[in-house]
């Protein structure tokens, strides 16, 4: 059962998502979001453990998948949200919105 262990991806994802990174439309957006250049090389390294993994059953790939998806959960995990979470909902919640009342404009 040694070789139960499946990448958490498919190679071939993790080559399509090199290719989106390295994309003009992605490079675009990204520049304009984040100011910078997106870093792609962690894709491909990812695609090339992959791919060592399936020929040869490296234990250095695996576990080097293994520490990039975990890196990948963390970041994702680590984003804070635009809005501050709210922890009991408004005391005026239940009453019925004000629609008749004209919006006030500046």
């Amino acid at each position: 059962m040694a070789d139960a262990w499946r990448p958490p991806r498919d190679c071939d994802d993790y080559w399509d998502e090199w290719k989106y990174c390295k994309s003009f439309k992605n490079r675009f957006h990204y520049y304009y979001t984040h100011g910078g250049k997106p870093a792609c090389q962690q894709w491909k390294a990812d695609y090339m453990a992959c791919k060592e993994w399936e020929k040869k059953k490296s234990q250095a790939a695996k576990e080097a998948l293994i520490q990039s998806e975990k890196a990948r959960q963390n970041e994702r995990q680590n984003n804070n949200p635009v809005w501050t979470m709210r922890k009991r909902p408004p005391r005026d919640w239940h009453l019925p919105l004000n629609r008749d009342k004209p919006q006030e404009q500046d």
